[in-house]
């Protein structure tokens, strides 16, 4: 499934950040947004996971085929490492985790409780939450951080397992993950022309 953004403006507190934002992400493709921080890439993450409405303009690509994972890691602390995948397999309607337990290496501490991991720890849990989704199409705001080398490794793995098998990532982060074949999306490109304040986002 294509995921396709159209024309897009996005606003944060009010005020417009980014305009015109077009691009298309194919099955089999990764790209990477960059810019200077606080450019609105996560803003621009969050709309088009649905989190936050957009001004104008169209994103299509069925909603249901997105997983999404920000800065926080999305994890029960008082559940182990199992439980806590198991209970995101169930929520969508699956059951496997042997897959996402080895790809982060989360074999010697599936009986951990969350709450007792390391940050890096904690982060590699939470990634590993987007495999037992089965979503195809990947959205990931700074997904390295608070890993270290080895595994931002096993990250870099895990998108590109996921890229042969047809799924794809829209990433945005500052790392250099060795991923040739992504795209990149420089949203300097899109910053919105200064104009008065808009809506209040009473959805934020």
């Amino acid at each position: 499934m294509t995921l396709r953004v159209t024309d897009l403006e996005i606003s944060r507190g009010g005020r417009a950040v980014l305009e015109g934002v077009n691009f298309e992400l194919a099955p089999g493709s990764a790209l990477i947004v960059r810019g200077p921080n606080g450019v609105g890439k996560t803003t621009l993450l969050r709309t088009i996971a649905g989190l936050q409405p957009a001004q104008s303009g169209e994103i299509s690509g069925a909603m249901d085929a997105m997983a999404y994972a920000g800065h926080s890691d999305g994890l029960k602390s008082m559940l182990t490492v199992d439980e806590n995948l198991s209970f995101w397999a169930a929520v969508f309607g699956r059951t496997d985790i042997e897959a996402a337990v080895e790809a982060f290496d989360l074999r010697d501490l599936r009986d951990r409780m969350a709450g007792t991991l390391s940050a890096g720890q904690k982060r590699r849990l939470g990634l590993a939450r987007l495999m037992v989704t089965g979503r195809p199409i990947w959205v990931l705001d700074e997904p390295t951080v608070s890993l270290d080398a080895a595994s931002v490794g096993l990250f870099a793995a895990a998108v590109r397992a996921h890229l042969r098998q047809g799924g794809s990532a829209l990433m945005a982060t500052h790392i250099d993950l060795g991923l040739e074949e992504a795209a990149v999306l420089d949203l300097s490109a899109f910053r919105a022309s200064p104009r008065a304040a808009q809506s209040d986002e009473a959805f934020l």
